[in-house]
């Protein structure tokens, strides 16, 4: 397909995407999300995963013969943009289709994708993400969590956290220690571990904004059968590099972006007429539409798969995890009377993102020694 053709490939696909989420998005959660309360916010949720599997719209990057849609990360970008724009709710299911089922696309053996992909992308299955510790978060292959060998499988103990939406997930994703005396960055292999089996202690973590997206995990020789295992023992960095670098990429950002759009829309509107702020307005502005220019670069690169699209992923989230940071700053500063609420909880929300998914002095090593090469 030359790029003529696939221009016109994804521009229809904007449109069916466009007329089936007008369609579909819950009435009551475009309206009243706010007022719902945290069990029916959650059904909503989990109702909207079951309607993207009957629509067609999940896995839209995964190949067909995995069950997904066979298309490419354009089509990504565009139904995320397009979902935002038309406030659908995020579903649950989130980390099982963004990280783990492109991970056993790429990882997994034949048995792991026929067990565990269908019900990721039905939306029957919930997933969590266990790599960071408390003494182990930037340095993610410092962890402490040990996988020991037992007959059929691993006891894994040890301690996990920040863990978003473990609180209805039936998997983990597990990052562990398979061997303590194996070199740094070979001692540790990646688990599919089943979170309902006795063992497994939840601690919820509430944040300054006083929602509760993230929880605390205690494995207690949690068992786990050695065929979910994903690859080979020594293998885990490996892959978890792979599912840092698809949680970090463009579907994450094509939605950010849109939020801090709308947020930066807000503020010009709400701020018109303040010279004392015109300067800030539009550095913030130029960085909107320089994070606009990076996500539709690493869309144009995306076919390659390459050393350039790699280098131009890797500068998104410090992108797009700073600027939210700022317009929100700004935000509450300009104290706008009937947008305080609104920019209270903006900036609260905000001061985590610059730390999850790695946190941006570490995303800034990665870039300086790995794309830009230089010296320690």
């Amino acid at each position: 397909m030359n790029s003529d053709d696939n221009a016109h490939a994804v521009e229809d696909f904007a449109v069916r995407a466009e007329a089936w989420l007008a369609a579909n998005v819950p009435t009551r959660w475009r309206e009243h999300r706010g007022a719902l309360s945290n069990t029916e916010a959650d059904e909503f949720r989990r109702e909207w995963d079951r309607q993207l599997s009957a629509g067609g719209f999940a896995g839209l990057g995964l190949p067909k013969e995995f069950g997904g849609q066979g298309l490419g990360l354009a089509e990504e970008v565009v139904f995320h943009v397009l979902a935002a724009k038309a406030q659908a709710p995020d579903g649950l299911a989130r980390v099982g289709k963004i990280l783990t089922a492109p991970m056993l696309v790429s990882h997994g053996t034949e048995a792991q994708r026929a067990k565990y992909l269908p019900k990721i992308l039905s939306g029957e299955e919930v997933w969590c993400q266990g790599f960071s510790e408390p003494g182990a978060g930037s340095d993610l292959a410092g962890v402490s969590t040990i996988a020991r060998k037992t007959e059929g499988g691993y006891l894994i103990s040890g301690r996990k956290t920040w863990t978003s939406f473990v609180q209805h997930a039936s998997r983990c994703l597990v990052l562990a220690q398979t061997d303590r005396g194996a070199p740094r960055y070979k001692n540790l292999g990646m688990f599919l571990v089943d979170m309902n089996q006795p063992g497994v202690l939840v601690n919820d973590i509430k944040q300054i904004s006083g929602a509760v997206h993230f929880a605390e995990v205690q494995f207690e020789d949690t068992f786990v059968a050695e065929d979910d295992r994903v690859g080979e023992e020594g293998d885990g960095w490996a892959i978890a590099m792979k599912v840092l670098t698809d949680e970090r990429g463009g579907t994450e950002t094509a939605t950010r972006y849109v939020e801090i759009r709308a947020d930066m829309d807000l503020l010009l509107a709400s701020c018109a007429g303040r010279p004392e702020l015109a300067g800030e307005l539009e550095d913030l502005d130029i960085r909107t539409e320089l994070l606009r220019w990076q996500l539709s670069k690493v869309v144009d690169l995306e076919s390659g798969h390459g050393s350039e699209f790699w280098r131009a992923v890797s500068i998104l989230k410090v992108l797009w995890s700073e600027l939210w940071q700022d317009v929100a700053r700004l935000g509450l500063r300009a104290m706008v009377p009937g947008d305080r609420e609104h920019w209270r909880n903006q900036y609260l929300e905000s001061k985590a993102v610059s730390i999850y998914s790695g946190t941006n002095e570490i995303q800034r090593n990665i870039i300086s020694e790995r794309v830009l090469r230089l010296p320690r």
